[in-house]
């Protein structure tokens, strides 16, 4: 777990409501989350099964907010059976958590080809989710399993599993602490270690929380999440939890690109040089992208 017309500040609040029974709500519009894949099959889903979502219209946010668009630099092939989850950039391959029930899987992958160079499937009882590359270890959530899995990042040996009280969406770093989020407004720092909660932010737009934070990225000193169901990411302040920016990723799969597909998910940044890498569940593409400000 795009955005097309601007909506004026007056209309937040019937805009809730309409949407409340959508499950979708508006960044920074106050909401109760409920159950993540809720277009999506999950425990009846067989194997080969390719689980459909109904992307809603994405409401812009307060025009007082800094809002980005992008520019496609290069677009690769991605594994259109891979139902994104979690997306990491290092070394020169990407590493992706996919999710489903039966079809979880870490995976190493060739960003240029897509090509699955390494994989290691979760049993068909979990379904996972967000994943982070810390210290030589691939750190991967599940969704409602309540578990994570530690893994040796060069031979995806399983090390360890450890518990945690919420729900699992996006996990990233930002070189001290683990980053997670659990679809609500709420982002927990995590000891990389002992996994337990060192701190915690609620992240706000206006301040109002902003619900549904699901992919996470850490960019140059911001965390990058995507809002689940939406075709938006939040740029947000790790220390206070407030959004800085949006950025608008509408339209980087053509009308016919879509057919069959799900929401966009999978967030990767090459620090080394610069680059940010995006992806969706179940897209065919993959796509590298510079930010680009909106008039």
């Amino acid at each position: 777990m795009g955005g097309r017309k601007c909506i004026r500040a007056g209309m937040w609040l019937a805009l809730v409501v309409a949407l409340a029974a959508c499950a979708t709500p508006p960044p920074g519009a106050q909401a109760p989350a409920s159950p993540k894949p809720a277009a999506i099959p999950t425990a009846a889903v067989a194997p080969t099964e390719r689980p459909l979502a109904s992307p809603l219209p994405t409401p812009e946010p307060p025009p007082a907010v800094i809002t980005y668009t992008y520019t496609v630099v290069n677009a690769y092939p991605h594994d259109p059976g891979a139902f994104t989850q979690g997306l990491v950039y290092a070394d020169g391959v990407l590493y992706e958590s996919t999710g489903l029930y039966g079809r979880s899987s870490l995976r190493r992958v060739a960003l240029e080809t897509g090509e699955v160079l390494q994989q290691r499937d979760l049993p068909a009882e979990y379904f996972g989710e967000g994943l982070a590359l810390f210290d030589g270890r691939l750190i991967q959530l599940t969704w409602q399993n309540n578990t994570g899995f530690v893994y040796e990042a060069a031979s995806f040996e399983l090390q360890r599993t450890w518990a945690y009280p919420t729900e699992g969406w996006g996990l990233t770093h930002d070189g001290t602490h683990l980053i997670m989020s659990d679809g609500s407004a709420t982002l927990r720092f995590l000891d990389p270690v002992t996994f337990q909660v060192q701190r915690e932010v609620l992240v706000t737009d206006g301040g109002r929380p902003v619900v549904r934070l699901n992919e996470l990225e850490y960019v140059n000193g911001e965390v990058f999440a995507n809002v689940w169901q939406t075709d938006w990411v939040a740029r947000i302040d790790p220390q206070s939890g407030r959004v800085l920016g949006w950025i608008d990723l509408g339209g980087l799969l053509t009308p016919e690109e879509r057919q069959g597909i799900d929401v966009l998910n999978g967030i990767a940044y090459d620090a080394q040089n610069d680059r940010l890498f995006v992806t969706g569940k179940l897209w065919p593409k993959l796509f590298e992208i510079t930010l680009v400000p909106k008039p």
